[in-house]
């Protein structure tokens, strides 16, 4: 009884938290944000990020989670290959591994696809082959769509700007015929950085033509094909720096040459005084994000559900991997968060989905920091933690899904 008190507090705590930030769906409309510097900015990472033995985070009243597969070094990115395999970047190994359904069920096989790469994070199927964004290249190796062996050696594509935000996020358009990357910028506010970064590049499959898609978005980590429209949409983690609570990360679908605001404005037209502004013109038409996701939370893979195990309210929205603050007084983020979606649109607010990795809001420690987010094949949420090496399965229980 002690113990489901305390998750239903910190579960509470979580949703007042969320409450309390500026997150929301804005209809394209500017919104109402605190003056830059209204609070001191904090340097408040966790020093620890490891679950005790047999925790497991809180998720909402009708569903369950377990541990899925675990004792990875820096697991990140997660996808499923064409015949259901998983697919996970294993990322501070070098490495990506194929998660494979036992056949009587139990804790997945695991596989190695590829090792000794620079950091990979995207993964994306076309054809014959597994594309890979490591942090310094685009790169492609034919494998065996039925199996999931790889077949061949590296074709390297397109070389991709190092340092700085070192994911490198992909998926291809609906109909196959281009691949859009991200690449997050190399500073908090620097100006004159290579074009390629803190945007978002469109290039043919073999990695030809390449072009800037959209561009000035900080870090665009998550990156997505919403499945309705078919409009592309990335997360975003913005600058730091200005307090506590400005500005705020978001969720947006992208335009061609569509422009952000970084470095010289955010959240729209809110220019940034501390950065010269060189190009006044472009913050005249800055773009503001479809999805306000909260400040410093830093969204990083988000994942559309598609599927029709969870309840129906469920259908068609996004759920983001939130791999928590360093700059804020009070921790925010360290959660899964869903969006819901209706005919291809956001349509109504975020909340907590996934949460409970924050024992103690003052803390030092956490128990855990979400990073990727993928449906698997019978409509099941995997989630991956790269604090605690493992991911997560959420799972509908109960009678009725609707």
């Amino acid at each position: 009884m002690v113990l489901r008190g305390r998750i239903f507090l910190l579960f509470t705590f979580s949703l007042l938290l969320a409450a309390s930030l500026p997150a929301q769906v804005t209809h394209g409309q500017k919104p109402k944000l605190p003056a830059p510097f209204e609070t001191k900015s904090a340097g408040n990472g966790p020093r620890r990020a490891r679950p005790p033995a047999g925790f497991l985070p809180t998720v909402p009243e009708g569903f369950r989670i377990s541990v899925y597969a675990s004792n990875f070094k820096y697991p990140r990115w997660l996808t499923v290959a064409p015949n259901g395999d998983i697919f996970l970047a294993e990322t501070g190994a070098g490495k990506i591994v194929v998660l494979r359904e036992a056949k009587e069920g139990g804790a997945p096989q695991q596989e190695v696809f590829l090792d000794g790469v620079r950091r990979p994070f995207g993964i994306a199927f076309h054809e014959d082959y597994v594309y890979v964004g490591n942090t310094n290249e685009l790169a492609r190796f034919r494998y065996d769509p039925k199996t999931s062996k790889r077949l061949g050696e590296k074709e390297h594509l397109l070389d991709l700007p190092t340092g700085g935000h070192d994911t490198r996020s992909l998926a291809f358009s609906p109909d196959g015929k281009h691949l859009f990357i991200g690449v997050g910028s190399e500073s908090n506010i620097n100006t004159g950085e290579d074009p390629r970064r803190a945007a978002v590049t469109i290039c043919d499959p073999d990695g030809k033509h390449a072009r800037i898609y959209a561009f000035g978005l900080r870090n665009p980590v998550g990156l997505a094909i919403e499945p309705v429209t078919g409009a592309v949409w990335t997360s975003v983690n913005e600058r730091d720096e200005l307090g506590d609570d400005l500005p705020p990360d978001y969720l947006t679908s992208l335009k061609d040459a569509g422009f952000y605001g970084w470095p010289y404005s955010y959240i729209g037209n809110n220019v940034d005084s501390r950065v010269e502004q060189l190009h006044p013109e472009l913050v005249k038409r800055a773009i503001i994000p479809d999805v306000l996701l909260g400040p410093h939370v830093a969204p990083l893979q988000f994942a559309f559900y598609t599927g029709k195990q969870f309840p129906e309210s469920y259908w068609g929205g996004a759920f983001v991997a939130e791999h928590g603050s360093w700059n804020r007084s009070a921790r925010a983020g360290y959660q899964v968060a869903f969006v819901a979606f209706k005919n291809g649109e956001p349509s109504a607010d975020p909340v907590p989905f996934l949460t409970g990795l924050v024992p103690d809001p003052a803390g030092a420690e956490v128990y855990g920091r979400p990073v990727g987010v993928t449906m698997a094949p019978d409509g099941a949420l995997l989630v991956s933690d790269d604090g605690a090496g493992a991911v997560y399965r959420i799972t509908a229980v109960g009678e009725s899904k609707k």
